[in-house]
């Protein structure tokens, strides 16, 4: 972290006297608002994409003469006459009309897994959701190899994402703290933001990136082996819709402690790197002095 003079006012519940640092570096910036764009037009072209065909399975075929469907999506006629959406889930049905599988309004609805808001074209198209997705997925694998090959270099994997036995020991402490909206800030990441931000960056991103590759035939005839490693392409798209919806999980409540922490503190270190902490400069000490954490 580095100190720099700064004095400026601060957001609610932070001292006026805490040190500025630089809490994130440039690679780790441009990378994570690449991330929120590309993710952002991958998610709604993805669930264009899923609309074409709203089912998952397990294993390495599909169709209507096979039953090991695990999530479906779609509309019925129901025992009075009138259409209704219905989502089924390991066999159990849920009625979901108005939200998934029959949306819009009531005088012309529209049959269709996810509803127009949520997918990119907002019209059935799948030739250019898939132009979208893959467009933005290049986007996404680039930001990732920068940010993985950068982080590598400066240490901040190994300092700030991977959990030290420390962390580990102090995780209930760390639970409790967020469960009681009580924040450090230290500059540091505590042991349970190191275990999401581990699971997101270091397993949920790869995962998905795999996965993503596995459905492509291009890739099945160059990596056939990818075929073996999901339990083939249908259990792969799965993975892939569940790594979408953990990914989805993850950005509510990342964006729900930005706003509990601190948003403009937080907002900030993100935008230009620097962060007000809670400690006080120490007796002596030189604003521009440089310290590792």
């Amino acid at each position: 972290m580095t100190i720099v003079n700064e004095v400026e006012d601060m957001p609610m519940g932070q001292p006026e006297t805490g040190r500025v640092i630089v809490r994130h570096g440039l690679a780790t910036r441009i990378t994570h608002w690449t991330w929120a764009v590309a993710l952002f037009f991958l998610l709604l072209s993805g669930l264009q994409i899923f609309n074409a065909h709203p089912s998952l399975y397990i294993g390495n075929q599909s169709g209507f003469e096979f039953d090991n469907a695990i999530l479906e999506i779609g509309a019925v006629r129901g025992d009075d006459g009138q259409p209704r959406g219905v989502t089924t889930v390991f066999g159990r049905s849920f009625t979901t009309t108005g939200v998934l599988g029959m949306s819009g309004v009531a005088e012309n609805p529209s049959y269709r897994g996810f509803p127009a808001w949520a997918t990119l074209p907002s019209y059935q198209d799948l030739s250019t959701g898939r132009v979208i997705h893959f467009f933005f997925a290049w986007f996404f694998v680039a930001a990732f190899l920068v940010w993985l090959v950068s982080s590598l270099i400066n240490g901040h994997i190994r300092r700030d994402i991977l959990p030290s036995l420390a962390d580990v020991r102090a995780l209930p402490q760390s639970l409790a703290d967020h469960l009681r909206l009580r924040f450090h800030h230290d500059g540091r990441y505590n042991g349970l933001q190191k275990f999401a931000y581990a699971g997101v960056l270091l397993v949920v991103f790869p995962l998905i990136i795999l996965t993503g590759l596995t459905m492509s035939p291009g890739m099945n005839a160059a990596w056939p082996w990818l075929l073996d490693v999901f339990g083939g392409r249908q259990t792969a798209r799965t993975l892939h819709f569940l790594c979408m919806a953990l990914l989805v999980l993850f950005f509510i409540v990342h964006i729900f402690m930005v706003f509990a922490a601190g948003p403009l503190n937080e907002m900030r270190s993100i935008v230009t790197g620097r962060y007000r902490t809670d400690a006080p400069l120490k007796e002596n000490e030189t604003l521009e002095q440089e310290t590792r954490r």
